[in-house]
């Protein structure tokens, strides 16, 4: 896999320790670009480190489940134990101290340990071995229901009076179209774990699918509809 002007290729290729940024509601898949906008200042510091660096990070969702009594630390929340790996492959610096980064998804990651440190953010030792098929490029597409996928996200455009550009997603690969739909995706922080965490393409597609059709008939279900 391709991002930038770096090729990851096995699990090997993604280090033993990442700076980790998490983001509730939000998940990194492989071939899917995402972009962020970093203001807070102890993530701006993660940018400036990882620049020098290997230029990844680890984007990750907050485990708000695992609180107890329902008390959170707000600067250091559990986490869940997946994410993924990117790799930033563009930025610029704005003048008021903001980065604006555009995150390449290389891989996902278990979280192993995470790691005592004195830099604002937070590192974690992680593990890519059970993840081999997020640096195959194409892997699953053939098995994918790609009819069926696009059939469910018109349903869902045309339900909520939304366009979408369809010649871009007519020339996007399948992988690429079923991972940034997943991201794109308005559904919860279980669900976008649940996306990220699907076992293979085919399984990814067919989650995303089940979450719009219930999505779609409990709108129905709203306006009114007598569903049958």
């Amino acid at each position: 896999m391709r991002a930038g002007n770096m090729i990851y290729s096995s699990p090997a290729d993604i280090p033993a320790t990442l700076p980790l940024f998490p983001l509730e509601g939000t998940v990194l898949l492989p071939t899917a670009q995402m972009p962020l906008n970093i203001f807070e200042p102890r993530y701006v510091a993660m940018i400036d480190a990882a620049l020098r660096s290997d230029r990844m990070i680890g984007m990750i969702q907050p485990d708000f489940t695992l609180a107890d009594d329902g008390e959170i630390d707000e600067d250091t929340p559990p986490l869940v134990k997946v994410g993924c790996a990117g790799r930033i492959t563009a930025f610029q610096e704005t003048g008021d101290g903001r980065y604006l980064v555009t995150l390449a998804g290389i891989a996902r990651f278990h979280v192993e340990e995470e790691l005592e440190t004195v830099t604002p953010f937070r590192i974690a030792r992680v593990s890519s071995e059970a993840f081999a098929d997020d640096f195959e490029l194409g892997k699953g597409e053939d098995e994918v229901d790609r009819e069926g996928l696009v059939r469910t996200l018109r349903e869902y455009l045309d339900a909520n009076d939304l366009e979408a550009d369809w010649e871009s997603i007519e020339r996007a690969s399948t992988q690429v179209l079923v991972n940034a739909l997943s991201m794109m995706s308005p559904y919860g922080p279980a669900e976008k774990q649940a996306l990220l965490e699907a076992p293979d393409l085919r399984t990814r597609a067919e989650t995303l699918v089940a979450l719009t059709e219930v999505d779609l008939a409990r709108k129905q279900g709203d306006d009114g509809v007598v569903l049958q």
